[in-house]
């Protein structure tokens, strides 16, 4: 027994004669282009099908690390907040001019 199956197909006049005018051109058995069409078929679905999983990967991943930089932001303002509170805290007068003398904070 066969392993090949068969494969009936209708198509209308205009491609049907686009089709045999192809299989002159590049001297071509109808059953191997349409095997070898099937087969591009199913490989470019594949292809695509991957990319698409790829797209929603990176867009999935993009949030995700939107939302970390985000609170690495939120993080990195509260203590430049805090270091300038300090930094505030540190001009104390002079008491001879009054002037302000600033200390940095290591």
């Amino acid at each position: 027994m066969s392993s090949l199956k068969r494969l009936v197909v209708n198509l209308s006049e205009i491609p049907n004669n686009e089709l045999n005018n192809k299989l002159k051109e590049d001297s071509q058995k109808r059953s191997e282009f349409i095997r070898e069409a099937i087969i591009l078929y199913i490989e470019e679905k594949k292809k695509y099908r991957e990319v698409e999983q790829m797209k929603k990967g990176y867009i999935e991943m993009a949030n995700i690390n939107l939302e970390i930089a985000e609170m690495g932001f939120a993080s990195d303002a509260k203590e430049l907040k805090e270091y300038e509170a300090k930094l505030s805290g540190c001009d104390l007068s002079d008491d001879d001019d009054s002037e302000k003398r600033r200390y940095i904070l290591c």
